[in-house]
C-alpha cells in the first residue's frame, strides 16, 4: 500500500519564540522528510507548514504540541491541507 502524502498548517502559541523552536523545528521536519517552513510570526506565534507523508506529518504535529524543552507550549491550532508538492526542502523563513 503505498503511503499517503498530505499537508498541515500548524500555529503554536505559548514562550515559542527566542527558545530554539524554530531550530528544533527545522531539524524534526528533516528528520521525517518532510518539505515546507517554520517561521516566527509578529505576532508572537510560531507558524509551521509542512508536507510529506501522512505518518510523518503526525509525528510533526504531535511533536509541536510540546515542543524543545527550551519553550512553553499554550496551545496549537492545526488545520489538515491537500498535499501540493510545492516545496522542495524544509527551511527557515525570516
Amino acid at each position: 500500500m503505498q503511503a499517503k502524502n498530505v499537508g498541515v498548517y500548524i500555529k503554536v502559541y505559548g514562550f515559542v519564540q527566542g527558545v530554539g523552536f524554530r531550530a528544533s523545528t527545522y531539524y524534526k521536519a528533516k528528520e521525517l522528510g518532510l518539505k515546507g517552513y517554520v517561521r516566527n510570526l509578529e505576532t508572537g506565534e510560531v507558524e509551521i507548514l509542512a508536507e510529506g507523508d501522512e505518518n510523518a506529518v503526525l509525528a510533526l504535529l504531535e511533536w509541536a504540541k510540546k515542543g524543545p524543552p527550551s519553550a512553553r507550549v499554550d496551545k496549537v491550532e492545526y488545520e489538515f491541507l491537500p498535499y501540493t508538492g510545492r516545496f522542495s526542502s524544509f527551511e527557515i523563513r525570516y
